[in-house]
């Protein structure tokens, strides 16, 4: 199983649309900030789409954090700003282990990262639209689940 990890669109749309179309994911997993970009994010995947609202998406009907399950994982995705990411992931990983979660997926911060800590992975895509991570090169995230379950992530460039 293929899944795309992206976050902090910010309605600028092309990369996020050559990035699906290159991939063909099985599922996509939306970190936040899609400012009102929601529909056409979730016709152009042409799979199931998780999406949760970010700092910017103000008048949105999006959740604001989602538990879900991608093979044995469970997953929870939140854009962060709640968690205080800016400042560490320490309360984002706390939430995560408390809720039992195997991977945590956030955004907000724009700079793409995967880490374990503890029994946790935890993973930033970055930003498709406006990265902020040395290089300043747009940023998502290739989640793959192989045929033994287990998981492996890619963090690539557009």
């Amino acid at each position: 199983m293929k899944v795309l990890i992206v976050s902090d669109t910010h309605r600028s749309n092309a990369n996020y649309f050559k990035v699906v179309e290159m991939h063909k994911p099985d599922m996509v997993v939306h970190c936040g900030d899609v400012e009102g970009s929601e529909y056409a994010l979730s016709q152009a995947a042409g799979c199931e789409v998780v999406m949760v609202s970010g700092n910017n998406d103000f008048f949105s009907s999006l959740p604001k954090e989602v538990e879900f399950r991608v093979g044995k994982y469970k997953c929870f995705a939140t854009h962060g700003h709640y968690y205080r990411v800016s400042m560490g992931t320490e309360m984002l990983y706390e939430e995560a282990r408390h809720r039992g979660c195997d991977i945590v997926m956030y955004g907000h911060t724009h700079k793409p990262e995967v880490r374990r800590e503890g029994s946790v992975i935890i993973v930033n895509p970055g930003s498709l639209s406006y990265p902020r991570q040395e290089g300043r090169k747009p940023s998502y995230i290739i989640m793959e689940i192989d045929r033994f379950e287990e998981v492996h992530f890619t963090i690539a460039y557009v």
